[in-house]
């Protein structure tokens, strides 16, 4: 009880000087349909998330880039949307954010289906490392910031990677909470990764980008994408998905876009 008291008056010791100023916040908000979809209660939350992640985490630019004040807000804010309802603990072990100005291009050894190794070069528009950074192309997220509506968020779907690696490789299992049940997490997950297989062969219309296709973990990182920016389309396809997404994320997107809009 002690630590907790003390725990809550370090924190608004940090909020007190280092708050996101409202200026820029209140820019932040108005600048991604994402964000303005939130309620005032909810805002003044995800202030507070991202003002303490800000303190937290350092965001680096790289490859030439200058980062400014609002992209670091914007950054962070997208990022702990992901956290809203859950705690800034889901991002702990780690503590940098690279951004590069665009796509970067990584080399690793990557083994075929014989076993022989091969030197590859990937351009990326982002990558989470388990232990390490989160990097971004700043381009890709200012896609979205600038054109929303798109089921794609880079800064969404590599954040997510670091929940699903909060307890071991990225596999498309994040920790569950006490009052969910596995069986009905893998159950509903694999049969909507298994129908989303059989709609790419057959080439049919899907609400998830294909790329959630090419195994658990990106299902994962895609489908919590469109959990959070086509709600609507994810519960209508998948209900069971978004059922199992809204226990984890402890948050309901699709009726907090009805009430924005009503």
């Amino acid at each position: 009880m002690i630590f907790r008291r003390l725990h809550r008056v370090w924190l608004q010791h940090i909020l007190f000087r280092a708050r996101i100023p409202y200026s820029i916040w209140r820019r932040t908000i108005g600048t991604s349909e994402l964000l303005a979809c939130l309620d005032r209660r909810d805002r003044h939350r995800l202030r507070k998330l991202a003002s303490l992640f800000l303190h937290e985490k350092t965001i680096t630019a790289a490859g030439g880039l200058n980062i400014d004040e609002a992209m670091r807000v914007y950054i962070a804010a997208t990022a702990c949307l992901l956290i809203l309802n859950l705690d800034l603990d889901y991002f702990d072990g780690w503590s940098e954010v690279i951004v590069y100005p665009d796509t970067f291009v990584v080399r690793r050894e990557e083994a075929d289906e014989t076993g022989v190794v091969h030197d590859t070069r990937r351009s990326l528009a982002g990558e989470s490392w388990q232990r390490g950074p989160v990097i971004l192309s700043w381009s890709d997220a200012i896609q979205k910031w600038q054109a929303p509506g798109m089921a794609s968020n880079v800064i969404l779907h590599e954040f997510a990677h670091k929940l699903d690696m909060l307890n071991g490789v990225a596999n498309g299992m994040p920790p569950l909470h006490a009052d969910m049940v596995r069986e009905q997490w893998t159950t509903s997950l694999s049969r909507a990764y298994a129908n989303l297989h059989q709609r790419l062969e057959l080439d049919n219309d899907t609400a998830l980008d294909s790329y959630a296709g090419e195994n658990p973990a990106e299902f994962f990182a895609v489908v919590t994408e469109t959990f959070f920016e086509q709600p609507l389309l994810l519960h209508e396809q998948y209900p069971q998905v978004y059922r199992q997404l809204s226990l984890f994320y402890r948050q309901d997107p699709k009726q907090r876009l009805c009430d924005y809009y009503n």
